[in-house]
């Protein structure tokens, strides 16, 4: 059987066993049981049956059972199954969308929720979500295990926020890839699965934001793990599939005039993937297209990209103008000042807010960016000098 497909039944079969009785918990335990003996049992055998769901069905409810303490709390189970018909959509489409739901409950930490999204939903073993959170599988595990107690009590077929559970998938997509576990592709697979069973705008709006920024992904770093920004990425390197097929998606999720702030970066990122070249960028709609992402978000973040996108699209003073306006403590202010002064043509500015920026980079590997980029500056500034020095003399 097919590992990924293993994985994408797990939301499905553990509806089936919360249905048969078997309370969130203990049906997710379950289930991670059944995986545990697929993989030690039948990995690499090949297909062991023409009914996968089934067989995982079958497993995961010995399993549970197996878990009671009391023969007669198993018989009492048992009991109210048989007195009691199956619900048609068992395992079904209603069962995928409450476990998001369930997963991404208000009650949970971003943290919480996004491991036990991984867990009960993407089928993740806790080794595998440890390593790509890069934690101790012991710290998992008891992140997992209060996620799960926080929830409890609360009834499987609640309403749920879809806005928490694209959040949550959103902050699994920017994790990108560690471990042996690619978190960005993990997270276009389960919000497929949302967007398939929620039919809603926004949530295909960040299908196709992350589809679009994927595409991308060879292109984003060097081989030696250098960030490559946007302007300078080699974009034969861009997959052109995913391309067309995040367009796509957005063409459609717009025509329903419901505009959305995931929608609104998606069409962002859409036009900068519809430039084959820089320099055909265009930046007039993305500063139009920031303009509605900032009255629907208000956010600061979103005021400074879009001081970027106006220093592209009216020039360097303008855009220095647009930057002043907002707060300098917003993450990157300073290395947004760096970029529009560079283009302003003052490089001794730029250089030192290159390298003031390095210093509270997020990341190592944007630290190394960062100082690079203060560091051509000044060899840019020394040449011309020493150009001028010859020429005077």
């Amino acid at each position: 059987m097919d590992p990924h497909l293993l994985r994408e039944l797990t939301p499905a079969v553990i509806g089936v066993l919360v249905h048969r009785g078997a309370d969130f918990a203990a049906a997710e335990d379950a289930v991670q049981e059944a995986l545990v003996q697929w993989a030690s049992t039948w990995a690499g055998a090949g297909d062991v049956t023409t009914d996968p769901k089934g067989w995982l069905v079958t497993v995961a409810w010995r399993k549970f059972l197996d878990a009671q303490r009391s023969e007669k709390a198993r018989r009492d189970r048992e009991e109210r199954l048989a007195a009691r018909p199956e619900p048609d959509n068992v395992g079904g489409v209603d069962d995928t969308l409450q476990l998001f739901f369930l997963c991404a409950h208000p009650v949970l930490t971003s943290a919480s929720a996004v491991a036990l999204t991984l867990r009960a939903v993407g089928g993740l073993t806790t080794r595998q979500i440890a390593q790509a959170y890069l934690v101790p599988e012991k710290t998992m595990a008891q992140r997992i295990s209060r996620a799960k107690r926080a929830v409890r009590d609360v009834r499987f077929d609640a309403p749920g926020d879809l806005r928490t559970v694209r959040r949550v998938l959103y902050l699994v997509f920017n994790e990108g890839y560690t471990g042996d576990v690619d978190l960005a592709a993990e997270a276009i697979r389960l919000t497929r699965q949302l967007a398939t069973v929620s039919d809603d705008e926004e949530t295909a709006g960040l299908l196709a934001l992350m589809v679009l920024h994927h595409a991308r992904r060879s292109a984003r770093t060097g081989s030696d793990g250098r960030v490559i920004p946007l302007a300078e990425q080699d974009r034969s390197l861009w997959d052109t599939t995913l391309i067309a097929e995040g367009v796509g998606i957005l063409q459609t999720a717009l025509a329903r005039d419901r505009l959305g702030e995931f929608q609104a970066q998606a069409a962002i990122a859409a036009l900068h993937a519809d430039a084959a070249r820089v320099e055909e960028t265009d930046w007039v709609q993305i500063v139009e297209w920031y303009d509605e992402l900032l009255a629907l978000t208000g956010s600061p973040v979103v005021q400074l990209n879009r001081a970027v996108a106006v220093g592209e699209a009216d020039g360097p003073a303008a855009g220095l103008a647009a930057l002043a306006e907002v707060d300098p403590v917003v993450p990157r202010h300073t290395a947004a000042a760096a970029h529009l002064h560079e283009k302003a043509g003052d490089l001794e500015q730029a250089a030192e807010l290159y390298a003031r920026a390095a210093h509270s980079a997020p990341s190592l590997p944007e630290r190394h960016h960062l100082t690079l980029r203060a560091a051509r500056i000044r060899e840019r500034m020394t040449t011309s000098s020493n150009r001028t020095n010859r020429s005077v003399s």
